[in-house]
């Protein structure tokens, strides 16, 4: 992975010592870039030492737990990241990226999405574009699209003010459901107050709350006061699966995003409540960075995934 460089006296390629700064930085310690760059925590920390001798300058001020960028650090990490992006650039055109879509794709989505609707998408791309290789990176919290070298995020909610370029492909909502058995039992809410007599399941993780803010379609509203509803969780979970397996067993009433129960809700094993009075949309983008030009496995890619996904959103539950 590193190597020397003949007549240097750092002891490691000038590149591959960029790598090992923005590896400690990126991931916030040494042990974690140890274990992302497949090396010893002592060859690591050797080699970060090599490196402040090499360059008569203090980069990192290390604790037990995190480092710091120092202003000599901040400035080499910068001018690092810039020169590594142009050597992937260079590599990319003379490998034919941007002639014909080829090489390594690095897409992240969230859990419960990618598997479901992401996926899929990868598989078929996959069959079309043989000198294509996807990395998928399924994970419910930001990855960054430069800092964590990704190609392509599909985010789910509003977006912020920024440079990147963001497709729309459709949108989703948050749905209230229970169990057949449990509604039978303690009775179907029709109005949001009614929530205050029920048993409810919420979660904590991306997207969940505790408190319940419903809304119109057009997003404003929010309950009482537009503060949320406050609701009497008899259980809270960090995972909208262990909400909605919480809510199929009879547990009480849980609210998470409409395709985290469309199969359930299919099957008969969970029941929709309330619809009219929480109908705010999600809308689901795909997000890159606008490099130009476009590597043609990225374009490729939103050329095959933008419409796929904009019809199975469209089709599927409101």
């Amino acid at each position: 992975m590193f190597h020397k460089t003949e007549g240097s006296d750092l002891g490691m390629d000038r590149l591959d010592a960029m790598r090992l700064v923005l590896a400690v930085v990126d991931e916030g310690s040494l042990s974690a870039a140890a274990r992302r760059l497949g090396l010893p925590l002592s060859t690591v920390s050797r080699r970060l030492s090599d490196l402040e001798a090499h360059l008569a300058a203090r980069l990192l001020v290390r604790s037990n737990r995190r480092v710091a960028l120092t202003e000599a650090g901040a400035a080499y990490a910068a001018a690092s990241r810039r020169i590594l992006d142009q050597v992937a650039e260079a590599e990319r055109a003379v490998a034919g990226e941007y002639a014909v879509p080829r090489g390594e794709l690095v897409i992240t989505a969230p859990m419960v999405f990618g598997r479901l609707h992401v996926l899929p998408l990868v598989t078929g791309f996959l069959r079309a574009h043989p000198a294509v290789t996807v990395r998928l990176q399924l994970a419910d919290r930001v990855l960054h699209l430069h800092d964590d070298h990704l190609d392509l995020a599909v985010r789910i909610g509003d977006l912020p003010d920024s440079s990147m370029v963001a497709v729309r492909v459709g949108a989703i909502r948050r749905v209230i459901c229970a169990s057949p058995a449990y509604l039978a039992a303690r009775g179907t809410p029709t109005l949001p107050a009614d929530l205050a007599g029920h048993d409810c399941i919420a979660f904590t993780g991306a997207g969940g709350s505790e408190a319940w803010r419903l809304g119109p379609a057009d997003g404003r509203g929010g309950g009482a006061g537009g503060g949320g509803l406050r609701i009497h969780a008899r259980l809270v979970v960090n995972t909208a699966e262990a909400a909605v397996d919480a809510a199929i067993a009879g547990l009480g009433l849980t609210r998470v995003l409409s395709y985290q129960v469309a199969a359930a809700v299919a099957a008969g094993r969970l029941v929709r409540v309330l619809d009219a009075a929480d109908a705010a949309t999600i809308p689901v983008s795909l997000v890159h960075l606008g490099q130009a030009p476009l590597p043609q496995k990225l374009r490729a890619f939103l050329d095959f995934a933008g419409p796929r996904l904009r019809s199975s959103l469209a089709a599927g539950p409101a």
